[in-house]
């Protein structure tokens, strides 16, 4: 018996095409987000999915209700599979927080959540859904961060570093308590 697990990231905003540090912040996807997302759903739809988890922020959210309604299937919103809280650096560009807090802005404490801790958040997340949706297959519609950060802690071996783009589909499959990556970053239908 296997799961599956089709880890998806959520559609453009305009916060991503401004380079702007998004975490939390509540933005929405935008004209081309919303056409990614379309354009994934009409590739899901050729193939067998049971169920959606999505974060509970906007992005995540309607790149996930474009996909059920081409899909069909129910749709589950969680805060646990959220983007990694940014602190200080919402909003900010790269550029902004080099400003602001000099070049190694990245070894001050800016509110950031902790890397283990998004990661925790999403493995615990993933222990759940295999413990409670044996043998089906499931899409989660999240974060780069969060997507990235699962995968550096579940498959160590497989993704010393990841790069998760809009509307990407990544493939897992538990069997046997072991995961592996059967589909890594994949926009085909872009």
């Amino acid at each position: 018996m296997a799961t599956t697990i089709g880890f998806i990231r959520h559609g453009v905003t305009e916060w991503n095409n401004l380079n702007k540090a998004q975490g939390i912040s509540d933005i929405p996807l935008n004209q081309e987000g919303i056409e990614q997302a379309t354009a994934l759903a009409k590739r899901l739809s050729s193939e067998e999915w049971d169920v959606i988890f999505s974060s509970n922020l906007t992005r995540a959210r309607q790149t996930a209700e474009i996909i059920q309604q081409c899909l069909r299937i129910p749709v589950f919103t969680v805060e646990s599979i959220r983007e990694i809280n940014c602190g200080l650096i919402e909003g900010t560009t790269e550029e902004e927080r080099i400003t602001l807090w000099g070049a190694n802005w990245r070894e001050q404490n800016l509110g950031m959540e902790d890397f283990k801790v998004v990661a925790k958040r999403g493995l615990t997340f993933l222990e759940k859904l295999i413990m409670e949706y044996v043998d089906k297959t499931i899409l989660v519609i999240s974060h780069g961060a969060l997507i990235g950060l699962s995968l550096q802690h579940l498959l160590p071996q497989d993704f010393k570093k990841t790069y998760i783009d809009n509307t990407s589909v990544t493939i897992l499959t538990h069997t046997n308590n072991n995961w592996a990556c059967q589909l890594y970053n994949c926009t085909k239908h872009l």
